[in-house]
């Protein structure tokens, strides 16, 4: 910078300066500015305080029969009509409960406005509320005879007691004899809560082409559990077809869905707990739409429109069912006992166990043996049983496993000398091909040690997908784990740190770390006993031993129950492994490997037949650049 562009800054900055200092305000007109914004403040909140005065105002007046309000009466007749009367009352709550659930149902729009689950807390102790007040609503459309359109959510209802102290109905005046009566019944020990829409009177008050009503259902989805990122990835709107699969939307993201074809329900689901909507006759024209929310201690925002069969003349019941209670496998497929036969409301899918193989295995195998262990057991000790049960099941696989892998090992010498004796890249095939020819004739496989490791690959995914979405280890502890659904923290931070913090998360899980470097241990062990002498692809050893690396971040935040499995797992396997290295005579497998090579050579398989097919194209290939390459030389 030279000296004519310093003395140009300087100069701007000296402009400016006196600038400011000559427009700068009088204390006369300081002051003027300070009154006049305290006026305005003073202004605000008489305003404010004489909204909240009318609004207190109106609601005496709503409360107080006798002195209406002339104007407003005539104005609400004009918009509401019989249903004008309606347009005022008390917002009171009346309340119904079993063993397991606590609901209250607003005068308001009649509806369900709070639920409570008794038998669980959240995770800071804290009684589990699905929701209340407006983080929910209902609302059904109704037009009426004049073309006047009516929401539901607009009116209030008069709570009518029956003699089942767990049966409400909530009515909707219309007029003088008609009325449209919401029926609640909360049957004893249940998590359902049956729904019936009933009409009287209405004929010639609502539409006469009426025969099915719009409905309107939403709900924001709190934060029930630690850690926001797992409890999110599990939280979603599902949806099941009158005569179909269950689906759901996009988990991750925001998503609106338009459907033609009836559905039997609709669940705004968190990771542990679901509310369920449920039509006896199946929703139409049912629109979805789910929003992610970044709003503290709220996951998602779910709403469903649709339309319901509804009779005018009132000879029919529109019934319907809530389902306010825990994702529980046992519990969601009990439900499909009560169903005709034929019919099954398939709640359980609501139960993420994977798919195809993977919820076959959860479901007939998993689920059972871990219903049972823990009917007797705790919680950490039913996983280490369910772990040595799975690992002395798949006990057949490891030990052919290990087998081949010991066969391969013996003849690593006699591999070593191949190659010796066809040294170079130019020779690679030709190296290959008398390796493969050697374990044929000795009776070894490579394909023998993969396929078992492979068959066991289905539980493990299995497990993957059950323990995180499991209940039955919500809130149990063991060990230094409180929360065996969550992760065990023995170190956390808040700072935010990119790409750590997205990924890895602001902790470090116990249970994932020891989890990581057992997999470590395991992984150099099964390196030195793999090693066959034939050569593996660059990288292969650097890859193997990021494995472990990459399981500690993708389950730092996972549930600590699942790395507690995968630890032990581990441990049983190096065990297993240390147990058939000491009791397999490798001098005797040599032999026996000898003795194979005198044998009469049997009939290739159409696998090896196929495989020095291609083995012998590629040799061909090879060939073939190597003589363009010495042409162009």
């Amino acid at each position: 910078m030279d000296k004519n562009t310093v003395i140009g800054f300087v100069l701007i900055g000296l402009v400016m300066v006196l600038f400011t200092w000559l427009n700068r305000p009088t204390p006369e007109q300081v002051e003027a500015i300070r009154t006049r914004d305290s006026i305005a403040l003073v202004e605000q909140a008489r305003q404010l305080e004489a909204q909240k005065q009318f609004q207190e105002n109106s609601n005496t007046q709503a409360d107080i029969p006798n002195e209406p309000d002339s104007a407003k009466l005539v104005q609400a007749e004009n918009k509401y009509g019989v249903f004008a009367t309606s347009m005022t009352g008390l917002d009171e709550f009346t309340t119904l409960e079993n063993e397991r659930l606590e609901i209250r149902i607003s005068n308001k729009g009649g509806r369900v406005a709070y639920a409570r689950l008794k038998d669980y807390i959240t995770h800071d102790s804290l009684p589990l509320i699905l929701f209340e007040s407006d983080e929910s609503k209902l609302n059904f459309t109704l037009v009426t005879a004049t073309n006047r359109v009516v929401n539901t959510s607009d009116l209030y209802f008069v709570p009518v007691k029956g003699s089942d102290q767990n049966t409400v109905t909530m009515r909707l005046r219309a007029g003088e004899e008609g009325s449209l009566d919401f029926v609640y019944t909360l049957a004893p020990n249940d998590n359902m809560l049956h729904y019936a829409i009933k009409s009287e009177g209405l004929n010639g008050i609502l539409s006469p082409n009426t025969n099915s009503i719009d409905l309107s259902w939403e709900q924001a989805i709190r934060q029930q559990e630690k850690g926001r990122k797992y409890e999110d990835q599990y939280t979603g709107l599902y949806y099941k077809y009158m005569a179909d699969n269950v689906e759901n939307l996009n988990m991750g993201k925001d998503e609106q869905l338009k459907l033609s074809n009836r559905v039997k329900w609709v669940a705004f689901k968190d990771k542990f707990f679901s509310s369920v909507l449920i039509s006896d006759d199946g929703f139409e024209a049912t629109i979805l739409d789910s929003k992610v929310l970044s709003t503290d201690g709220y996951l998602k925002y779910f709403s469903l429109q649709t339309t319901l069969p509804f009779d005018l003349q009132g000879r029919e019941v529109t019934s319907m069912r809530y389902f306010f209670g825990p994702n529980e496998y046992s519990l969601l497929k009990a439900y499909d006992k009560a169903e005709p036969a034929g019919v099954n409301l398939d709640l359980a899918e609501l139960v993420p166990l994977g798919w195809s193989v993977f919820r076959w295995i959860n479901q007939l195998l998993i689920i059972p043996i871990f219903d049972f262990l823990c009917k007797y057991f705790s919680m950490g000790l039913s996983i280490f049983l369910l772990t040595l049960i799975i690992k002395t099941v798949l006990f057949p696989l490891t030990y052919k496993s290990y087998l081949s892998s010991a066969k391969m090992r013996v003849l690593r010498p006699q591999v070593e000398e191949i190659n010796a004796k066809l040294p170079g890249q130019e020779k690679a095939m030709e190296r290959q091909k008398a390796t493969m020819d050697l374990y044929s004739r000795a009776g070894a496989s490579p394909m023998s040690g993969c396929l078992p490791m492979l068959l066991q690959m289905p539980f493990w995914l299995a497990l993957f997908q059950l323990f995180p979405a499991s209940i039955e280890l919500r809130q149990q502890s063991f060990l230094w784990a409180k929360d065996l659904s969550a992760y065990d923290a023995i170190v956390s931070w808040n700072t935010y740190i990119p790409l750590v913090t997205p990924y890895f998360g602001n902790h470090i899980s116990l249970f994932c770390l020891l989890m990581a470097v057992v997999n470590m241990v395991y992984t150099k062990i099964n390196m030195a006993m793999m090693n066959t002498g034939q050569q593996q692809m660059p990288g292969m050893n650097a890859m193997m031993y990021i494995m472990p690396f990459m399981l500690l971040i993708f389950l730092n935040q996972s549930a600590s129950g699942l790395c507690y499995y995968y630890f032990v797992s581990s441990l049983i396997t190096i065990m297993q492994t240390f147990s058939f290295r000491f009791f397999i005579n490798e001098d005797k497998l040599l032999a026996k490997l000898e003795a194979n090579k005198k044998k009469p050579a049997k009939k290739k398989s159409s696998f090896m037949q196929r495989l020095e097919g291609m083995q012998k194209q590629q040799q061909e290939i090879i060939r073939q650049q190597e003589a363009a390459k010495k042409k162009k030389r």
